[in-house]
């Protein structure tokens, strides 16, 4: 893939003066009406080799278009903060809004390839991962962010000759360290690696352009006319809209799942309270592990039935922890803001650091529940969604984090009573809404989309628990067993 970008293009002072102000205006009018449309982000990565232009090139680009509506971020080794969640966080973090440009130096193919490159991993690690980018890449994709990839590159002896350069200039000399010479000994292993990383990555919708750096004027019209055309391109497509998919047939045969729960089990009220000091006392004992807890966090998820109970059993968990080490995410419809971003950026911002506890009082299965049976989303939306949020579980659970879910399941005539108990107690309607009565009338569809949830995202790394939650108090000894039992596992 490099070969091309050796053969030193160059460009002259005549061609650049003559295309350099159109094209700054045409860059300026694209990113007013990107920024109008707010149809969809520009996120563009930028890599390559030392010294061939990475940083010139981008505060050019701010230069040529306004800075306001660009938002520039640079990776280097990942802080204390970042080391203590999954890798992908802080990338998730800094993507940007829709409407806006996101420019990224380094980014999530920095550490697979420096790791490969200094031995840390093997073919096998190395592959994994680029497997991992593939796939959320493609979801960038189809979540409607314009990705560009840029490799700026640098045949070997013309690094060293634009180090030198950069040496020999009072201006530039800080540009070149001692570390900056380290690594051109390792010049030939980090091509290899990095050409076999592009092969791999390049991909229809997210290509790769690899951009001869050796020439200022030649990458800076390079970079700059790809940039305009792509953009143009997408906001002059009114395909952009949800591609006709047509639904999955209904699985039926999948409905047992819930409805051959044992609705009949029940627990007197002294026994429930000797286990709940019991399972309580153990849990709090296990979050307060510091040996062991601090190499771990706890996620745990809540889904279930309307008036199934999910708040008793949450206050039950919070009653046996400190409140400095966990923190409640009630999930409602997406802000603004959120609406902006690709769907699961809202949940990446809230997984916490090693030593801590999140409870998702709803969660991330909104969009294969709520949003499918309500029509929120299109067909390919939440189809997609099962196999992202899989990875998505896969990606905490690499990263330490211990992931219990939590369905709590009730029969419609129980949640009938509990409903009308409800509007007629002063202190609980304000649990009651009209929205409720709507779901209620969607039973069946509802219960087709949670078995068809529990089909395909209950894991071996992060299950499903079903909880059958006609006797509350049987329901929260079992949610507060299962956190403990699958803590002690880990631990």
């Amino acid at each position: 893939m490099f070969e091309s970008a050796e053969l030193g293009h160059k460009v002259t002072k005549q061609v650049y003066a003559r295309q350099e102000p159109k094209l700054r205006e045409a860059l300026l009018n694209a990113q007013f009406d990107l920024a109008q449309a707010k149809k969809f982000p520009v996120l563009i990565l930028i890599g390559g080799v030392d010294g061939a232009g990475k940083g010139e090139t981008v505060n050019l680009l701010s230069e040529w278009m306004d800075p306001r509506h660009i938002q520039t971020r640079a990776f280097g080794d990942a802080t204390d903060e970042e080391g203590q969640r999954p890798r992908m966080w802080r990338f998730w973090r800094e993507l940007p809004p829709k409407g806006k440009i996101g420019i990224m130096f380094g980014s999530w193919y920095t550490a697979p390839i420096i790791s490969r490159v200094l031995g840390q991993s093997d073919e096998a690690g190395l592959k994994g991962s680029l497997e991992e980018i593939v796939r959320f890449e493609k979801m960038l994709s189809d979540e409607g962010v314009l990705l560009l990839k840029f490799w700026f590159h640098l045949s070997k002896k013309q690094q060293k000759t634009r180090m030198r350069e950069l040496e020999k200039d009072p201006h530039t000399r800080w540009r070149v360290t001692k570390f900056d010479w380290e690594r051109f000994k390792m010049y030939d292993a980090f091509r290899k690696v990095s050409e076999h990383a592009l092969r791999e990555t390049s991909v229809a919708t997210a290509p790769w352009t690899v951009v001869d750096g050796s020439d200022a004027r030649y990458r800076s019209l390079t970079v700059g006319k790809l940039l305009l055309e792509s953009m143009k391109s997408r906001l002059q497509k009114s395909a952009y809209k949800e591609r006709r998919v047509q639904a999955p047939p209904l699985l039926t045969d999948n409905l047992g799942l819930l409805r051959d729960l044992d609705m009949s089990q029940k627990i007197t009220k002294e026994k429930y309270e000797t286990q709940l000091e019991k399972w309580q006392g153990r849990l709090n004992l296990l979050s307060r592990e510091k040996k062991y807890f601090k190499k771990h966090s706890l996620i745990l998820l809540f889904e279930g039935s309307d008036a199934a109970g999910k708040g008793g059993a949450i206050r039950r968990i919070t009653g046996a922890i400190d409140a400095r080490h966990y923190q409640v995410v009630p999930v409602a419809a997406p802000t603004e803001e959120e609406r902006a971003q690709p769907y699961l950026w809202r949940f990446w911002r809230q997984v916490p650091r090693r030593g801590r506890i999140t409870i998702f009082d709803r969660s991330w299965y909104g969009r294969v529940l709520v949003e499918r049976v309500e029509g929120f989303c299109g067909v390919a939306d939440w189809m997609r969604a099962y196999s992202e949020i899989n990875d998505f579980e896969e990606q905490m659970t690499r990263g330490g984090a211990i992931v219990c879910k939590f369905w709590l399941q009730i029969s419609a005539e129980e949640q009938l009573k509990r409903f009308t108990l409800r509007q007629k107690t002063s202190f609980k309607r304000f649990k009651i809404t009209d929205e409720d009565w709507r779901n209620r009338k969607k039973w069946n569809e509802y219960e087709q989309a949670v078995c068809d949830m529990i089909d395909r995202t209950s894991t071996e790394i992060a299950p499903w628990t079903l909880v059958a939650a006609e006797d509350k108090y049987l329901a929260r000894i079992k949610v507060l067993k299962t956190i403990a039992e699958r803590m002690e596992a880990a631990l």
